[in-house]
C-alpha cells in the first residue's frame, strides 16, 4: 500500500491518495482551486491509477471542498459510512473508528494489516484537533484519543494537517495524551 499526500487549500489540509497496484482511494479531498486540481489529476494519470472510492474523516469544509471535483473528473462520490464499522479496500479490511470530539461526525480509518491510521483532525503530531467549533467537545475528544492509544505503538498516523507520526511517538510526546 502506497500513501501519497497533497497539502491543499489555505488550511494546508492533507489530501491522501492511497493506492495498491492500479487502484486508489482518496481520503479527505481538499482540492480547492484549478492548480490543485491539475496537480491531483497529473499524479493520478502519471501513476496510472483508477480511483475507486473517496473517504471523509469529517465534514469540515477544508476536508470536503474537493468532493465535487472528484465526482466531476473521476465519477467518485464520498463513501457513505454511517453505521459501518469496516469496509473492504485493497483486499483487506479497513476499520472505521468513530472518534468524535473535534466534530461529532469524526472518524478515523485504520488498516490493521498495514498498521496505518488516517486521523483527520482528531490527532496531529504532538497535538489534537480543536473543539471550539460547532459539535466539538473536549471531553469527547479525550475519550476518542484514548481509543486511538490502544493501537500498536508502531502504527503510522496520517493526520488531517501536518506531518505523519506514530502512536508510540504520540504516547511519549503529545501533551494532550494522558
Amino acid at each position: 500500500m502506497k500513501v501519497h499526500v497533497f497539502y491543499f487549500n489555505p488550511y494546508y489540509e492533507c489530501t491522501y491518495v492511497v493506492s495498491e497496484n492500479d487502484e486508489a482511494i482518496v481520503i479527505d479531498c481538499g482540492v480547492s482551486n484549478p492548480a490543485e486540481a491539475t496537480a491531483f489529476k497529473q499524479y493520478i494519470e502519471a501513476n496510472h491509477l483508477h480511483l475507486v472510492d473517496c473517504l471523509v474523516t469529517h465534514t469540515h469544509p477544508d476536508h470536503i471542498c474537493g468532493n465535487e471535483f472528484l465526482e466531476e473528473e473521476f465519477g467518485v462520490k464520498p463513501h457513505e459510512i454511517d453505521n459501518l464499522s469496516q469496509i473492504e479496500i485493497f483486499n483487506q479490511t479497513m476499520q472505521i473508528l468513530a472518534t468524535p470530539g473535534h466534530k461529532s461526525d469524526s472518524v478515523c480509518f485504520y488498516f490493521p494489516k498495514e498498521k496505518v491510521l488516517f486521523t483527520g483532525d482528531t490527532l496531529f503530531m504532538e497535538s489534537v484537533g480543536r473543539t471550539d467549533l460547532p459539535t466539538g467537545d473536549w471531553n469527547t475528544l479525550l475519550q476518542s484519543l484514548q481509543k486511538l492509544m490502544e493501537l500498536p505503538n508502531d502504527t503510522v498516523v496520517y493526520p488531517g494537517h501536518g506531518p505523519k507520526t506514530t502512536i508510540g511517538h504520540e504516547k511519549q510526546f503529545n501533551p494532550f495524551i494522558a
